[in-house]
């Protein structure tokens, strides 16, 4: 399994979910099935809204998991994905319950303090599970 950890130099919580909607469109381009795990509520709503008009030349076919798990890109909490093997851009403070059925996770990292030191937390225990990820600057 391929792990990393997208370090953002801002603080502002909307980078990150904007970074989480390209990131989620070049999976998809790349004929993965992308699961976006989302901390909560709020946020999976916040997600979702963005995506629609996040770019305006091109859709990216979303929806929530309750609404159709198969959907190319799936907004979920900590709902197990339909399908196995595809991309996971974890959003939440904590590692995916099913973070095994992944090939590829995403961790999207930011200046907040809390969420820094959430995620560096995971990537220790992302290490002490036997997988070697890894840190990418944007």
């Amino acid at each position: 399994m391929r792990i990393e950890f997208y370090v953002l130099s801002s603080a502002n919580p909307v980078d990150r979910l904007r970074a989480a909607c390209q990131l989620a469109a070049k999976g998809w381009r790349h004929g993965l099935p992308v699961l976006l795990r989302c901390t909560d509520a709020a946020q999976r709503d916040e997600l979702d809204e963005l995506l629609w008009r996040f770019r305006a030349e091109s859709f990216i076919p979303h929806n929530l998991i309750d609404d159709d798990a198969n959907t190319p890109v799936v907004l979920a909490l900590d709902e197990a994905p339909a399908t196995e093997q595809g991309l996971l851009i974890n959003l939440a403070s904590t590692i995916s319950p099913h973070v095994d059925r992944f090939s590829r996770v995403i961790e999207i990292v930011n200046q907040e303090p809390a969420l820094l030191a959430a995620c560096r937390e995971n990537f220790r225990s992302y290490r002490q599970r036997g997988y070697d990820p890894k840190r990418v600057e944007l």
